[in-house]
């Protein structure tokens, strides 16, 4: 389509949870805005929404006048949530989650950035739906619903539900939506007004490599450490591991102690520790159920280990994030 058959304005809603993430939001907006300056021509209105048409203010204390979801949520073509980084922020009210589905009922495509996603679910809008959501809440969002599993990739189209990463995911998330109504070469003269030469695929990963976070390239360790990011709720043995990286358990040992400074236990518990860390951060699971969801053998033991490899317990942990809230 180019910029002279284009007549209508698409009016893109933006539901923003307290303490949104600003980048996000920033990254999913500005496209639209620069689209409409290179057109010459409005294209694209940009409408932020809350529950109750209160400004919003995002986690950086930007604070974004907003109008009335339930008055113009309907006249929108998409409508994202934008959400941030706390649990209690994704608590939506129940009258949200029908405004939701009713709107989607009406034909608006539903969309989740960063942690909106996570709302989406508890509305029911993702249920046998591909989707993504930020790696750091992925593990909230998987206690929470069991039945949804989420995709590591940078954004996720799947008819009309629009997921996102978030951070600077959504500018590859809005090439992709620009270029499906205006065709590739205008999208791109979209990303060059902001210099986003690269733009990512939507399956590209969010996080670094193995080899980037854990700073080795050894392939058999990078096999280990890799599985031990899968295996957290059920760990494996060190026999296990050594036949998965076609090794001896002596070569194990010795892999662990060059390259990790550390044996492969500590290792091994030290990735279930940063995991259970993030549960307790994002997920209403009891201590006891973070402990089991981090194969720990009870809730004692767990408790022992979390305060030995961060000085607190993980009550104490709970409480001052709640704190914080």
């Amino acid at each position: 389509m180019s910029v002279s058959d284009t007549r209508n304005v698409h009016r893109i809603g933006f539901l923003l949870a307290p303490n949104f993430a600003l980048m996000s939001y920033a990254s999913a907006t500005e496209p639209l805005r620069a689209a409409n300056l290179i057109a010459g021509a409005d294209l694209y209105e940009i409408v932020p929404l809350s529950i109750d048409a209160n400004a919003v203010t995002s986690s950086s204390g930007v604070s974004v006048e907003c109008g009335d979801l339930a008055a113009l949520g309907g006249g929108c073509n998409i409508l994202f949530v934008c959400a941030g980084g706390s649990p209690r922020d994704w608590v939506m009210p129940q009258r949200v989650h029908g405004a939701l589905r009713r709107l989607a009922r009406q034909g608006v495509r539903i969309g989740g950035i960063s942690s909106g996603a996570y709302i989406l679910a508890a509305a029911g809008l993702l249920d046998n739906r591909d989707f993504t959501i930020h790696w750091e809440h992925a593990p909230a969002l998987r206690e929470a619903f069991v039945h949804l599993v989420p995709r590591q990739a940078r954004h996720v189209i799947d008819g009309d539900r629009i997921t996102c990463a978030g951070g600077v995911a959504p500018l590859d998330m809005m090439h992709t939506l620009i270029a499906e109504r205006m065709g590739t070469h205008f999208a791109r003269r979209v990303s060059d007004w902001y210099l986003h030469a690269l733009i990512s695929e939507p399956e590209a990963p969010q996080r670094g490599s193995a080899a980037e976070r854990f700073g080795t390239h050894h392939p058999a360790l990078l096999t280990m450490l890799e599985k031990m990011e899968a295996t957290i709720e059920k760990p494996m043995d060190r026999q296990s591991m050594a036949r998965l990286a076609g090794i001896s358990v002596r070569h194990l040992d010795r892999l662990f102690a060059q390259h990790m400074k550390t044996g492969f236990l500590q290792t091994y518990r030290d990735i279930r520790l940063g995991h259970a860390r993030r549960l307790l951060e994002q997920s209403p699971l009891s201590i006891s159920e973070v402990a089991y969801a981090t194969g720990f053998s009870s809730a004692g033991h767990f408790t022992r280990c979390f305060r030995q490899a961060f000085g607190s317990t993980p009550n104490a942990t709970r409480r001052a994030i709640s704190s914080q809230s």
